[in-house]
């Protein structure tokens, strides 16, 4: 096992927890998982998030733990973890809760991304549940209504939901449970209700943007649901019980597809339920790079995954030995090497079995540190390519390791804020956006075409050790802040030492259109200011917001404790034991 990086205050024996210790395991669990505004900044000469000043506490096991973008999910995977249950049985239980709590972030009409790791086993294997365009999706069908690109929201936007074959897919490899056990408690969920939390309120307040039927249910009778409502799917949980009741192909080719295609049909989509029925979800091997005497993994294209290697790969060549996480180089060169794969990404990201996608080049050694050689003391600004289209990072985390050592990163999402704005009101199933990810100019590599998967944000990240065993999985929401969040918190724990929950608690940037980038405030002012002084277009954000993310970290340490991080910027909740 791997020993070079080491944590203070590593618990050296943590005691298996006996029934009546849950609740309060699971109370500290959802500590601190709302706040709107967050604690006043510290010092401003402060220069990183110490474990002193760490707002929730550290949730730590020695057997298996779970991380998760809701406290309900967190807890169902927990459970389904102490029942005997693997990695698998939980994130796919927990993905199905999330589905029904999050419902403007993911749905069963969305997609899913994941990785796998086994005991032993030399690879890291990657699950793409992303769904295809129609096949009657030609850049000449969008021609003729008049539209220079693919519109962001309606039916028009919509491709094919894939986020339940990715459910079934990986039960099938890699579970001990039945797809209609995983699916229980989320419809027990959707059909008895859950409490809408202040986090929930907040973010339901573009309702007004959805369809009637969506505004029906996610806003009825015109008032915004508040924190302690209570809300109801009751045709959601319909539609879970099918699928528990028939498998996947309930809607793939079968009647919830079949609604959903019809649905579509009326409101002027070219995807038929032919394009249901040919969907499948595809199993390949992770795309990974050497980092810091680790092997980083992340998802291959159709994923952005490959943009977070090349952040590592070019901030790795440019020299990590720096005198902190905030550090003005170290900001400057992470921040110029994230613009420098944003623009690669643009340039040559699409579905691989349509298009090449020169990744082989983009992360080999010499092309990383010529790159890397064009930093320089000023900012480059927005390099390449035109911007792809990015929802605004409405997706869901979460990840499993279980006490065989099996390990799950797993990721989904509808794109935008509830994606298409269409809610089927048969089924209750908020339908993704993800066709907005496709370009309509003639040559790109990511132009539309039948049956061709988009451009995805989506990606879930993998760490493994020198000996191939299992060391961390990391994740976060945040459309094309994914790669940027993930790869700043894998250096602070790598370089500076940080633990999980401190680099989930960390302050962050985030690059934005040409010389812009986001800086949270507790970031100091004398770094806020020498980058505005090397050019770059400075807005400093307040309080602890969604817009830098909400980081998910399972580390395991060579004693082999299984330390977890839990972002308190949306509803991220850990659990362990």
């Amino acid at each position: 096992m791997l020993s070079a990086v080491r944590f203070p205050g590593t618990p050296r024996r943590i005691s298996r927890p006996s029934p009546l210790h849950l609740p309060l395991l699971l109370l500290l669990v959802a500590v601190g998982c709302e706040p709107t505004e967050g604690p006043p900044p510290p010092d401003e000469e402060e220069a990183r998030v110490t474990a002193e000043e760490s707002i929730r506490p550290e949730v730590a096991g020695l057997h298996g733990a779970v991380v998760a973008g809701h406290p309900l999910a967190a807890q169902a995977g927990y459970q389904v973890l102490r029942n005997g249950g693997n990695a698998t049985d939980a994130a796919v239980t927990m993905a199905g809760i999330l589905a029904v709590v999050r419902p403007h972030m993911n749905s069963v009409g969305g997609d899913a991304f994941a990785l796998f790791h086994s005991p032993g086993s030399p690879t890291v294997e990657a699950l793409n549940g992303s769904g295809r365009a129609a096949a009657g999706a030609t850049p000449e069908f969008y021609r003729e209504q008049e539209l220079e690109s693919v519109p962001f929201s309606g039916a028009l936007s919509v491709t094919v939901p894939g986020a339940v074959s990715a459910w079934a897919a990986a039960l099938e490899r890699h579970g001990t449970i039945s797809l209609a056990e995983a699916l229980e408690p989320a419809i027990e969920l959707a059909r008895d209700g859950f409490v809408v939390t202040h986090t929930l309120e907040r973010d339901f307040a573009s309702v007004d943007r959805l369809n009637e039927a969506g505004q029906d249910l996610y806003g009825p009778g015109g008032e915004q649901l508040r924190a302690g409502d209570i809300l109801r799917n009751p045709a959601l949980a319909e539609t879970l019980e099918t699928i528990a009741e028939e498998g996947p192909g309930a809607i793939y080719g079968g009647s919830v597809g079949e609604a959903l295609a019809r649905f579509l049909e009326e409101e002027g989509s070219p995807l038929r339920i032919e394009d249901f029925a040919e969907h499948t979800a595809d199993w390949g091997e992770s795309l990974s790079i050497p980092f810091q005497g680790l092997q980083v993994h992340t998802h291959p294209p159709s994923s952005q995954g490959m943009a977070l290697l090349q952040i590592l790969g070019l901030t790795e060549a440019r020299g990590l030995d720096h005198e902190g996480p905030l550090a003005v180089d170290h900001l400057h060169n992470m921040i110029e090497a994230t613009r420098i794969a944003l623009a690669d990404r643009d340039e040559h990201l699409a579905d691989p079995e349509v298009a090449e996608v020169p990744v082989d080049r983009l992360l080999s050694a010499e092309y990383l540190a010529e790159r890397a050689g064009e930093i320089g003391s000023s900012a480059m600004g927005e390099l390449g390519a035109d911007e792809v289209a990015e929802g605004d990072g409405d997706t869901v985390y979460l990840m499993a390791v279980d006490a065989d050592g099996n390990a799950v990163s797993w990721i989904q999402s509808i794109f935008s804020s509830f994606g298409s704005q269409l809610v089927e009101p048969e089924t209750g199933i908020v339908l993704q956006n993800r066709g907005a990810g496709f370009v309509l100019d003639e040559g790109h590599p990511n132009q539309i075409a039948p049956g061709k998967r988009p451009f995805h944000t989506l990606l879930p990240a993998m760490v493994t050790d020198g000996d191939d065993e299992f060391w961390a999985a990391l994740g976060t929401p945040g459309g094309h802040g994914q790669p940027q969040t993930v790869a700043q918190a894998l250096i602070q724990i790598t370089t500076f030492g940080m633990s999980p929950q401190e680099a989930a608690e960390a302050p962050r940037f985030r690059v934005d259109d040409g010389y812009g980038v986001l800086l949270e405030q507790r970031i100091p002012v004398h770094v806020r200011d020498a980058l505005a002084d090397r050019g770059h277009e400075v807005e400093v954000i307040d309080g602890w917001v969604a817009t830098f993310g909400n980081l998910q970290v399972i580390l395991r340490t060579d004693e082999g404790v299984l330390r977890t991080g839990a972002d308190m910027r949306r509803e991220a909740a850990a659990a362990a034991y």
